[in-house]
């Protein structure tokens, strides 16, 4: 229970944490934790401004003694990744998070957490509530939509701040510092296909990709986590070279910056083929957890029989997208020649969704080098327009 979370140490921290994630505040949904914000600040008596975008300052006067001291802006964000297993019953739109500790984990009950950025929030609502800790001028900043295009950021106005040194505090560790970020950028794949009717004398099957980790598409984009996209296309490739297998419909992931956990399939195979199909995929399973057993324990591959689907993508389509989709780079694409460990450039295929004639395919790009972010988008887009999608770029920043 959230009750619990309050327990924890340092108090102030953990209460501030547990009453923000009662709130709702999905990215674009934010408006009841603006008002909380704006809430928390009037009872404060501190000076509390909301923008015309909806990001929110908050001015808390020097301590004395640090008057003559520059003014610090302290900034984080208001917004989460709203995500949930595809078995939790949640609507972020009027539900706060549920929260229970395991060990020594804070964790949510089947969706995110919501401590990106919550932890940075609740940290400067400590701040700006605490008589006890010195500081100079603060201006807090909170800024909504960093998880959906940075909308708040990018909206903010110049002249509103008047502090010459910001402190983000959207970061994972709270020893370090961090001196640059990765820039971003979407690429979403569309392209409308020809429904055909499943020829005859074939079997339906459902194919569902579930138990993945999942996590952050920048900070956990090192971990060699799976990828529930990439499983299921390969499982998908797999059928079709050795069997004939005809995709009707493909769901997969979800948010552009989330890598995804889970994925489902329909498909169409030749009824002679059953037993030899499901002795591949079986066989495929197996090498596939084997590969991932240390980082994806709880990883589950499931293939069950189903109604036969109505129609099938068009064979040469099918075939195009299975292709592109196999050479479509995920995950660490260049780590930093100049700093240890770091990861330079990367993408994430966060959602594939092939349904009544549309395919859609979105990735999220990152980079700390410009050049190199345009060089793995180049790259994305040219495995697609082979096969005849268009490519959209969208959302790019340094």
């Amino acid at each position: 229970m959230n009750s619990e979370i309050k327990q924890l140490e340092p108090k102030a921290l953990w209460a501030n944490f547990a009453n923000l994630n009662a709130v709702p505040r999905a990215s674009k949904k934010e408006e009841q934790v603006i008002q909380f914000i704006k809430d928390f600040g009037a009872k404060l008596n501190l000076e509390t401004y909301e923008d015309e975008v909806g990001n929110v300052i908050i001015r808390k006067p020097a301590t004395p003694g640090m008057e003559d001291k520059k003014t610090v802006v302290m900034q984080s964000h208001l917004d989460m990744v709203h995500q949930k297993n595809a078995d939790t019953h949640f609507d972020f739109e009027t539900q706060g998070i549920e929260m229970y500790i395991d060990g020594d984990w804070v964790k949510a009950k089947g969706t995110t957490l919501g401590a990106d950025n919550g932890l940075g929030v609740a940290t400067i609502m400590t701040i700006l509530e605490s008589n006890t800790i010195a500081h100079p001028e603060i201006e807090a900043l909170f800024t909504i939509d960093e998880e959906t295009g940075m909308t708040g950021a990018m909206g903010l106005k110049g002249g509103l701040l008047k502090g010459e040194i910001l402190l983000n505090l959207d970061t994972e560790e709270d020893d370090e510092i961090g001196v640059g970020c990765a820039g971003g950028i979407d690429v979403t794949v569309t392209r409308s296909y020809k429904q055909e009717g499943t020829p005859e004398l074939k079997s339906g099957y459902t194919i569902s990709v579930k138990g993945l980790q999942g996590g952050h598409s920048g900070m956990d984009i090192h971990k060699g986590l799976g990828n529930a996209n990439k499983i299921m296309n390969r499982l998908l490739f797999d059928g079709f070279e050795n069997f004939g297998l005809r995709v009707s419909e493909i769901d997969g992931g979800g948010l552009r910056n989330a890598i995804p956990r889970e994925s489902k399939a329909l498909v169409a195979i030749d009824s002679i083929h059953e037993g030899a199909f499901l002795m591949e995929m079986g066989d495929l399973s197996h090498t596939i957890k084997k590969e991932l057993k240390t980082m994806e324990p709880n990883l589950q591959i499931m293939i069950s029989k189903s109604d036969l689907p109505e129609t099938v993508m068009e064979l040469g389509v099918q075939e195009g997208l299975l292709k592109a989709l196999y050479a479509a780079q995920n995950g660490v694409y260049r780590m930093s020649a100049d700093i240890p460990d770091l990861v330079e450039t990367s993408n994430n295929i966060a959602r594939v969704l092939v349904q009544k004639g549309k395919i859609k395919v979105m990735c999220l790009t990152r980079s700390s080098v410009e050049s190199s972010k345009m060089d793995m988008t180049n790259a994305l887009r040219s495995a697609f327009e082979l096969i005849g999608c268009d490519v959209e770029l969208s959302g790019d920043y340094p």
